[in-house]
């Protein structure tokens, strides 16, 4: 193929181009040197951190080369691989990267052909679940994930295969998915992996849209819980929605587009002759995807509806402490109101008694014979008018 570099490439400080396409530094390579200045690189919108690279001599996780569904050989390095695959016509080279230097990706583009536009997404990672043909070569990126029911978190797994004629390359930037438990599963299945690459890529979709059970059932859990909280009144409940709010759309961004790229699949069976068989195992895993993604979209319907009967409810029992506060304030004016007017009742007299009670000499009615009596009768008429003016009004 001709020489080319992507043109997004992590930050990384790198060798030549022999040196990259060749990394056993053997001098086999057969290419030209590349560009001196590359071009501005391409940087990932995840804000998660990235994890630190796999050392070199570990990223090949397994390789093995396959012929009538049986493996045949397993070449250490991606370059034996390469030297080895057409030694043994028709066989199919199943190769395992985990978090692979940009080295290694590029010298994996060199021997296998690989279009640099899916290089690049490899290399920088962080993408979008989708389904791409690059010629005769898929391009194919997954999200695998699991449930942390203690924290009630989903966690994600970044899976890039190239699907090509004789070769499947999986590339992975985390521990999920569990694929030598899918090359497990071929390996005890030689008529299913003698259908060639495109059994690969069934097993690995299988895989990871089972994992998607264990998430859904999870969440379904939690849903439950919270519902029960909710109708509990517990103060807490609406943080534990939103939060489990946003699992739900991270993980509904990560299994809807396999509806679109399924569809993609099945529209290519009668073009790229697909066996039947292998059509029935891939509607199968379609069926699957199918019902995952309409219980995510349930589940963000039944936390949407959850929220708004928290806030419903959370809105009435602020309503029914404001009416009881209100009427707890209603009684202590009411009995303010009493106690204001009996001391007001009896202020009057204390005010009369007061005044007659002075010792100067000179007083009207001091020494008027009627004075005591006339005292005490309007001690008891301002008493009592004011007994009637405070009973009318209610605050007696």
């Amino acid at each position: 193929m001709s020489d080319w570099r992507p043109r997004a490439l992590l930050p990384t400080k790198r060798g030549s181009r022999s040196n990259a396409a060749n990394p056993a530094g053997d001098g086999s390579h057969r290419g030209a040197p590349p560009p001196a200045v590359p071009t501005a690189p391409e940087h990932e919108m995840d804000p998660r951190p990235t994890p630190a690279a796999t050392p070199v001599e570990r990223s090949v996780i397994d390789a093995a080369i396959y012929r009538d569904g049986h493996r045949i050989d397993s070449p250490p390095t991606l370059a034996d691989a390469w030297r080895r695959l057409p030694d043994h016509p028709g066989s199919l080279a199943w190769i395992g990267l985990y978090r692979p230097t940009e080295a290694q990706l590029l010298a994996a583009a060199d021997e296998f052909g690989l279009h640099e536009v899916a290089v690049e997404d490899a290399i920088v990672a962080h993408q979008r679940p989708k389904l791409e043909r690059y010629g005769d070569t898929l391009f194919v990126v997954l999200r695998a994930a699991r449930y942390i029911d203690a924290a009630e978190e989903v966690d994600f797994g970044e899976l890039h295969l190239f699907v090509g004629p004789g070769f499947v390359l999986t590339v992975r930037h985390s521990q999920a998915p569990d694929l030598a438990a899918v090359r497990r599963r071929m390996e005890d299945d030689p008529d299913l992996l003698r259908l060639g690459p495109e059994a690969v890529l069934y097993a690995v979709l299988d895989a990871v849209v089972d994992g998607y059970a264990p998430v859904v059932a999870g969440l379904q859990n939690d849903i439950d819980e919270i519902e029960t909280e909710v109708f509990g009144g517990d103060p807490k409940v609406s943080r534990r929605i939103y939060e489990l709010s946003r699992e739900v759309v991270e993980f509904q961004r990560a299994t809807r587009p396999l509806l679109e790229m399924l569809e993609g699949l099945a529209a290519g069976f009668e073009k790229y002759g697909t066996d039947e068989e292998l059509q029935r195992y891939l509607r199968d895993v379609a069926d699957h995807a199918t019902t995952v993604v309409e219980r995510v979209d349930g589940f963000r319907q039944m936390l949407t509806d959850i929220m708004s009967v928290n806030a419903t409810l959370v809105t009435q029992a602020q309503n029914e402490e404001m009416r009881r506060l209100a009427e707890a304030s209603n009684a202590q004016n009411d009995e303010i109101k009493k106690i204001s007017s009996w001391a007001a009742i009896l202020f009057a007299p204390t005010l009369i008694g007061t005044v007659y009670g002075m010792n100067f000499d000179h007083m009207p009615e001091l020494h008027w014979l009627g004075g005591y009596p006339f005292a005490l009768l309007l001690m008891a008429v301002v008493c009592l008018v004011l007994y009637l003016v405070f009973k009318r009004r209610d605050w007696l």
